[in-house]
């Protein structure tokens, strides 16, 4: 089926992101993809280097007549996120993606796609590759870990990279030029708790929350989709405040970046309350799916019996448990009050985990206002907190903040404006970009970012349109040849 991709204009970027598709690339389990890139450089006889935290730097000299342009540093992450469908058969850290088209759109069979942001790797790579595009001297920077932590980013020393001019190629929206975007930072709440013996004359019962959309925690989080681990904790306070419901385990969630899709819970009730339980239940399932029929229509809330377990929660920390899950902000906390229909701070409640006497909750808190991250990330922590939660703060990293005065910005919109004869959407977005980290170890750097449509990020869903990448690819090729010059 890849050979099918690879026949798709243009070719030299398909057929790159072909190859890259064919290397596992997990974030943190990096080093296949790394190696694939350095032998990359190492066929086209370009300087290529590896630094400390496993970022590749792969540097082509200007093509003639080039020489006088500023530097151009052209930068993707080479990791991408991992979802798969729950009856999906497939495993990252060995299987290439596989990859089908459908229509105008690239998806791959039940997992994520790896547009995000395999096709920017892939443009660079077409760039590097090529011997008839004309471009001032490149610094190809492909980053690791963007997607759980930033980590290669944040890692990358001031001095590596002699750049003037920054083009990040993870953007989502073929008409928008990025200025600016959130910082973040994953909260993360765990607790101990003593195991109890499943109480006797009870019935378990298995809820199981599935079907939903999903998708990217920043870009998506405005369009109140469901999230699983909410919708299983709204079924849970019910059940435990009217039957006296206990929890044996919870899974729920995957990635904190993603919007959860499923969840898992084993529950027990008094068997005596077995058939109004049952009912009471339903009832709530009923109107769960009908407030979100319009957004998910493939909501699936289902509850069956199975054999009990042997231990439940304690009742005091369940008690606990649900409430400061229901106490937890999901969505966006604060619009923008600058930028028109922008979301300055958001939150993911993206995993849930209960079993063996521990429970871990994970959320990404994101917002392009440093001060009101925190303020949200301290009501979080104050919600777990008093419930008896440990909370640790990790993986803090801030914004972009836009530069209006920005040259690059000035000519990538004119360029865009002359080959469209329309205005692009010159926006910051709600999604974590490492311009904003860059930035600090590269205070003068003149950074843009843009991309070809992707839809569904973070998904199994996840998309790339053909002719928008066609549409990209074009305009790439205009900016490496409008730089400006030293």
């Amino acid at each position: 089926m890849n050979s099918e991709i690879r026949n798709l204009e243009p070719k030299t970027v398909w057929n790159h992101f072909a190859d890259l598709n064919a290397v596992p690339r997990p974030s943190k389990k990096e080093e296949r993809v790394i190696q694939f890139m350095v032998d990359f450089g190492a066929k086209l006889k370009l300087q290529t280097v590896v630094d400390n935290v496993g970022n590749v730097i792969i540097t082509k000299p200007a093509t003639a007549g080039m020489e006088d342009r500023k530097t151009v540093v052209m930068q993707s992450h080479l990791d991408m996120v991992h979802q798969k469908n729950s009856d999906t058969v497939f495993d990252f850290d060995k299987e290439g993606i596989k990859m089908i088209v459908d229509g105008d759109w690239v998806k791959a069979e039940g997992t994520t796609l790896g547009a995000d942001n395999g096709l920017g790797v892939a443009a660079i790579m077409a760039v590097l590759s090529s011997t008839d595009i004309a471009h001032p001297t490149i610094e190809a920077l492909f980053t690791i870990d963007e997607e759980t932590g930033m980590t290669g980013a944040m890692g990358l020393e001031g001095g590596v990279l002699k750049g003037d001019i920054l083009l990040n190629l993870d953007t989502e929206e073929d008409d928008e030029i990025g200025m600016g975007c959130a910082g973040g930072v994953d909260i993360t709440a765990t607790r101990i708790y003593d195991e109890e013996n499943t109480p006797e004359n009870t019935s378990a019962f298995e809820i199981s929350v599935t079907g939903l959309n999903g998708g990217h925690s920043g870009m998506d989080i405005h369009k109140g989709l469901g999230n699983a681990n909410k919708i299983m904790n709204r079924l849970l306070f019910d059940g435990f405040t009217n039957f006296g419901l206990r929890i044996s385990e919870i899974n729920g969630g995957s990635l904190r970046n993603a919007i959860p899709r499923e969840s898992f819970a084993t529950v027990v009730i008094d068997s005596v309350s077995k058939e109004p339980f049952f009912f009471e239940i339903n009832q709530l399932i009923t109107t769960i799916t009908k407030e979100f029929a319009s957004l998910e229509p493939n909501l699936t809330i289902e509850l069956k019996e199975v054999e009990l377990p042997k231990k439940v929660l304690d009742l005091g920390v369940q008690e606990g448990l649900i409430k400061a899950i229901y106490a937890s902000l999901n969505g966006v906390y604060r619009m923008s009050p600058d930028i028109d229909g922008l979301v300055e701070t958001s939150n993911n409640v993206a995993r849930v985990i209960v079993k063996d006497g521990a429970i871990k909750i994970g959320c990404l808190t994101r917002s392009s206002s440093e001060t009101n991250k925190w303020d949200l990330a301290n009501s979080l922590r104050s919600a777990f907190e008093l419930a008896g939660f440990e909370v640790e703060f990790s993986g803090t990293y801030p914004g972009w903040l836009p530069n209006i005065n920005s040259e690059i910005l000035k000519i990538v919109t004119e360029l865009y404006e002359d080959l469209h004869k329309e205005k692009p959407n010159v926006a910051a977005c709600h999604a974590g970009l490492e311009c904003g980290i860059l930035g600090q170890n590269y205070p003068d750097m003149d950074m843009v970012s843009f991309g070809p449509n992707i839809r569904g990020a973070h998904s199994p869903d996840e998309r790339a349109q053909i002719s928008s990448t066609q549409k990209f690819w074009a305009f790439l090729l205009e900016i490496l040849k409008n730089t400006p010059k030293k």
